[in-house]
């Protein structure tokens, strides 16, 4: 018999003593080792979101509605209509459902009674910002409403709400606010009385909706009361009649005051306020 060849059931060596080949064995520890796969990596920029799931957060409705919205184009991004299923958008972008912008985050309205030496920009690289003293006021994106010089001080109010910041902008029907001024000298009643009645600088009419002395102080200390976002054109004014201005502090803003805030502090706006906020 031909060493090569075996008896029925003998034509395959197995295990030991059956010479020098072996079998495949998957005993314990000859078991073969398992490649530990590393996870998936997600694809895609992290700050980017479903647009579904960007409108569905905003509150108007759930994804699946708002993919039956997006198909009939009445969301745009950037000004431009997106149809598109799956499209990504950043927290950054403009997202308007319908005509009116949308937001994701929930809605925060806080008021800081801002300090001397503090720039209002939300731009880095300024040095110290009113951004820095509201930090800690709440994870939504917040943006101050006007601005309020680094040497000014007083009410500043900050939030994510378009329908509330463009109550600001319309210089003559938006929400009023009260500076206290103080001069660097004297301010004569005939300037007081040319301000009160509204001057043409380069030909743009400057209108206040109030200004005068302050009771009990000196004349270089003014009141004055004016629908504009900015301080630049308070500057101006006083810059006209040739005074310059030692201290600026807003006092109010609209309804809103100081009242039980520490200067460098702030607060949320309480239900009322905003409410009444939102009415004038």
């Amino acid at each position: 018999m031909n060493k090569n060849q075996g008896s029925k059931g003998k034509g395959k060596p197995s295990g030991r003593g059956s010479g020098n080949t072996r079998s495949t064995s998957y005993a314990r520890g000859n078991s073969p080792v398992k490649k530990n796969n590393p996870p998936p990596k997600k694809s895609g920029n992290p700050d980017e979101i479903r647009l579904n799931k960007y409108i569905a957060n905003s509150g108007i409705c759930s994804r699946r509605e708002a993919d039956a919205h997006i198909a009939i184009g009445l969301v745009t991004v950037n000004g431009k209509v997106i149809t598109e299923m799956g499209y990504k958008v950043k927290l950054e972008d403009e997202v308007r459902y319908d005509g009116a912008r949308i937001n994701p985050e929930a809605k925060a309205y806080v008021l800081l009674n801002k300090p001397k030496g503090f720039a209002t920009t939300t731009s880095e690289g300024k040095g110290r910002t009113v951004m820095d003293l509201v930090a800690n006021a709440t994870t939504s994106r917040i943006k101050p409403i006007g601005r309020l010089g680094r040497h000014s001080k007083g009410l500043l109010l900050f939030t994510n709400d378009d329908s509330v910041a463009s109550k600001f902008t319309n210089s003559k029907h938006g929400v009023a606010r009260l500076f206290h001024i103080e001069l660097d000298k004297n301010l004569k009643l005939e300037d007081l009385k040319k301000i009160q009645g509204g001057f043409k600088v380069e030909g743009k009419l400057i209108e206040v909706e109030e200004i005068s002395y302050i009771d009990g102080a000196s004349k270089k200390e003014i009141g004055l009361k004016i629908k504009n976002t900015g301080n630049t054109i308070i500057r101006t004014i006083f810059e006209y009649f040739k005074y310059d201005i030692v201290s600026l502090d807003c006092v109010a803003i609209g309804h809103l005051t100081k009242k039980d805030i520490p200067r460098g502090s702030w607060k949320h706006l309480t239900e009322q306020e905003l409410n009444t906020l939102k009415m004038l």
